[in-house]
């Protein structure tokens, strides 16, 4: 009796194993909850936003604050283009009596599909990043939502125009808030937590229940912030779409190369001149590395081992044909491709295409930053010098300090004043540690991805090879920490990384005129990926188990696809590149997705 009643219970025990493990399997495999293209939308009315309430207990948000106070709501009419919604704005007051609130807003569709998505900023942030107005998200149902980070600028006004009503202030309308602790740690990573959690209480009070779906979208900063959540808050977010994110962002601030380039003698500053050269010497030796000499730098792999030479790696000195006799340069002002460079200037370069090391490990353990990939414009990166800066050569005292993203972050963030002299600061002094915590706080580097990737999350990330701002070399060198450590299998479940050759900081670009040979050839535009189509990828990822290709192609106008028919751009995902096979030029057919292989 007693075998058979343990049985029984065996049997029972395997049955519910089994209904569990095949629940859990098709959860993964179509997303969590039962939300499809025929679930009925939760409609809400005018009356409804009247439900926010006017305040939030700090108990509700996951992240210290003193208060959470909801202004009076609103609602919106429909127009021809755009569905009734339900606007909410508040403010989140810092648990710092001295610091700087984050205000924030969140536009309720009147016919919500129980979507919700958070939008991030750019820049420096300082301006709520949702607008009013006609809004894809919108249109799709989703409740959209976005702060200004905890810190307010340009008069407060949102992406696009002015918030409807004033809200809160810091003490100051200066650029204070950069020595406050709490807002530079908001500005990194927890406003967006701050926000979302204030949000969800929102949703849940209007709709009667939380969204079955939460996602993020950025770009730059807002793609920064986006790997920032999925690495710090991974039981929030569903998918993440991140656009060309700064992934270092403090050490674009503060790394010394990137502050004090100035202080190298004038012999070591490219001129306007030199850019000819410059550019002809990258089309010589990189342009063929794809197949085809037609001005685009494809194969960015291979163009990056050739010129990346402190690592060792690729010919001793890729600059040889451009090196003038004895470091000398016989002619300043030649502006032909057959110009010369010195030996400083090519220290310079060097110093652009190559990892900067620093002096003691950062955040994450990072010991470098990986700076730009070799691009044919090194004018854009402010090596150019048309004028005399402070602390150069010949340079008055009142000459301006050469900033890369200005210097609040070094005189802020890193001396807590921002009336000091930037020129000041050396890496491994006296604000080391100081340096260790804000990487801390604001660079989006760590490359364990393991809860996102347990919880369902599903992430993808879009570079260009030219992008000047946010270094398109460091964003790589991250994606392939997150390689390292989790392994291409694993990565390749919930990630897409994808790179656009020759694009910007918005992902589009172009080809050059004059190819690899010196040769005119026809301009191409080079489109980036539609963002609603991106969005669209990953909402089918994340709720139908669907995973985009691993090469996408690119139409004309930016759309994607996947059918190789007619103009177009493959968009290869990292370490992969369009490798010509033949054909005319602007054909996606003629390309095919390739490795980088080994540099001759």
């Amino acid at each position: 009796m007693k075998y058979n009643i343990s049985f029984r219970i065996i049997r029972v025990l395997i049955v519910f194993f089994s209904l569990t493990v095949a629940a859990v399997g098709q959860q993964a495999s179509a997303g969590k909850g039962t939300l499809t293209d025929n679930t009925a939308p939760v409609i809400i009315t005018r009356a409804d936003i009247e439900k926010a309430g006017t305040s939030i207990p700090a108990s509700d948000i996951g992240e210290p604050v003193s208060s959470v106070k909801l202004y009076p709501p609103r609602w919106v009419e429909a127009t021809e283009n755009s569905p009734a919604y339900g606007v909410v704005e508040g403010s989140v007051f810092p648990a710092d009596p001295n610091g700087w609130p984050i205000n924030f807003r969140v536009l309720l569709p009147a016919s919500w599909s129980r979507r919700s998505a958070q939008m991030g900023g750019g820049g420096m942030n300082g301006t709520i990043t949702v607008r009013e107005g006609r809004n894809p998200l919108v249109n799709k149902g989703f409740a959209i939502y976005g702060s200004d980070s905890g810190h307010q600028a340009g008069g407060m006004g949102g992406f696009g125009g002015p918030q409807s009503k004033p809200m809160a202030t810091g003490p100051t309308t200066g650029d204070e808030w950069a020595m406050n602790d709490e807002a530079i740690r908001n500005l990194g990573y927890m406003q967006m937590k701050k926000t979302h959690d204030a949000v969800m209480v929102i949703i849940k009070r209007i709709y009667g229940e939380k969204p079955m779906y939460n996602y993020y979208f950025g770009s730059s900063q807002g793609g920064r912030e986006g790997l920032m959540v999925a690495q710090r808050y991974p039981q929030d977010y569903d998918g993440v779409v991140s656009n060309v994110p700064i992934v270092s962002f403090s050490t674009l601030m503060l790394a010394p190369e990137l502050v004090r380039i100035q202080e190298k003698p004038l012999a070591n500053w490219v001129t306007p001149a030199k850019v000819n050269a410059i550019r002809a010497e990258f089309l010589r030796q990189c342009d063929k590395l794809d197949g085809i000499s037609d001005g685009i730098i494809n194969n960015y792999i291979a163009a990056r081992a050739i010129f990346n030479v402190k690592d060792g790696v690729g010919p001793a000195d890729p600059w040889a044909a451009l090196r003038a006799p004895n470091g000398i340069d016989p002619n300043p002002e030649d502006n032909s491709t057959s110009s010369r460079l010195t030996d400083g200037q090519i220290k310079t370069l060097e110093m652009v295409y190559s990892p900067y090391k620093f002096s003691t490990p950062l955040a994450h353990g990072l010991t470098s930053f990986g700076l730009w990939l070799p691009t044919t414009s090194p004018a854009d990166f402010s090596m150019i010098i048309n004028t005399s800066f402070k602390g150069q050569e010949g340079a008055g005292e009142n000459a301006r300090i050469h900033t890369s993203l200005g210097v609040l972050g070094v005189t802020g963030f890193l001396m807590k004043d921002i009336k000091a002299n930037p020129l000041d600061y050396a890496e491994g002094g006296r604000w080391n540690n100081r340096r260790v915590e804000i990487s801390e706080w604001l660079d989006a580097a760590n490359p364990d991805l393991s809860a996102f990737y347990k919880k369902g999350g599903k992430i993808i990330i879009t570079i260009g090879t030219m992008d000047f701002t946010a270094s398109s070399g460091a964003q790589i060198d991250y994606y392939q920490s997150v390689l390292d450590k989790m392994g291409q299998k694993t990565v390749d479940k919930f990630a897409r990384f994808y790179v656009v050759p020759q694009g910007g900081h918005g992902l589009s670009g172009r080809s050059y005129r004059v190819n690899g040979e010196g040769v005119e050839v026809p301009v191409r535009n080079i489109p980036g990926p539609d963002m609603n189509d991106q969005i669209d990828l990953l909402i089918k990822w994340v709720e139908k188990g669907e995973a985009p290709a691993k090469t996408l192609v690119i139409s004309p106008e930016g759309r994607i696809g996947t059918k190789p028919e007619g103009k177009g751009n493959l968009l290869c995902s990292y370490p992969e590149y369009p490798r010509y096979k033949g054909g005319p030029a602007d054909l996606v057919s003629s390309y095919e997705s390739a490795k980088p292989g080994k540099i001759k």
